[in-house]
């Protein structure tokens, strides 16, 4: 699928990967909606790229709020879904079992919420017209290898993304009938938000961990992954990791 003048979503686009993509969907084109939680760093993107970008207030797990603004900024082709939080916690900790509550709202953010934007974007795509080569439109969903190799205290964070990994393959199947691919990036440990408040040294300690190249990853090259999955008809149902050949120890 063509970029230019192609329409977009981006859930979890007001910062770290998310805002990658939105960049280079309006760097090569397309328009594109930015759907978050964060109103001033949504906002503030939106002004940034001027008429290529509109900002939507939404949970990714609020159907109302995700249906809302699909309705308004639909006809869409694309739909990359980047929302998620990480919160910490071991199964049994100093206090007694994790509480059930935090299990329950990091799966419902990042694969309640995944699966709901997906399914929404899927319905509003199944309206479009195809293209020469048979495609109304593409999901790229976001996991992490931690669905792969989990480190202590990642037990909800890991089993949300395994789910995403899990639906992957069976989305795909389920609409291909109406010519849509869904592709699923498992991105190893990037220089995100949510990193950039630890310590230089942590940060530094983290990206050695990769064996080449023995960084960071950068966001941008998230979102490059993401062009050519959107660019590229073959790629579907399938799960890729971005981690520099990177498997995490236990802690």
């Amino acid at each position: 699928m063509e970029l230019t003048a192609t329409r977009a979503i981006v859930a979890g686009g007001a910062s770290g990967l998310g805002a990658a993509c939105v960049r280079m969907l309006a760097a090569n084109g397309a328009s594109v909606a930015i759907l978050d939680v964060n109103e001033t760093a949504g906002r503030a993107l939106a002004a940034e790229l001027g008429p290529s970008a509109t900002f939507f207030e939404a949970d990714v797990s609020n159907e109302t709020a995700v249906k809302s603004a699909i309705e308004a900024f639909r006809p869409i082709q694309i739909a990359i879904n980047c929302a998620g939080i990480a919160p910490a916690q071991r199964t049994v900790g100093k206090e007694g079992p994790a509480p059930l509550d935090w299990f329950a709202t990091v799966v419902r953010v990042n694969l309640i919420g995944t699966f709901n934007v997906a399914r929404l974007a899927a319905a509003a795509m199944s309206a479009n017209q195809p293209n020469s080569q048979g495609e109304r439109g593409v999901i790229v969903n976001t996991a992490s290898i931690a669905a792969f190799d989990g480190q202590i205290g990642q037990v909800a964070y890991a089993a949300s993304k395994g789910g995403i990994v899990g639906l992957t393959l069976p989305m795909a199947r389920d609409l291909s009938r109406l010519g849509i691919r869904v592709v699923t990036i498992a991105p190893g440990i990037f220089d995100t938000p949510l990193l950039g408040k630890m310590p230089e040294e942590v940060r530094a300690s983290l990206g050695a961990q990769t064996p080449f190249p023995p960084r960071l990853g950068q966001p941008s090259e998230y979102a490059h992954l993401a062009r050519h999955i959107i660019e590229n008809t073959m790629l579907n149902g399938e799960v890729i990791r971005l981690d520099g050949a990177m498997r995490m120890a236990p802690k």
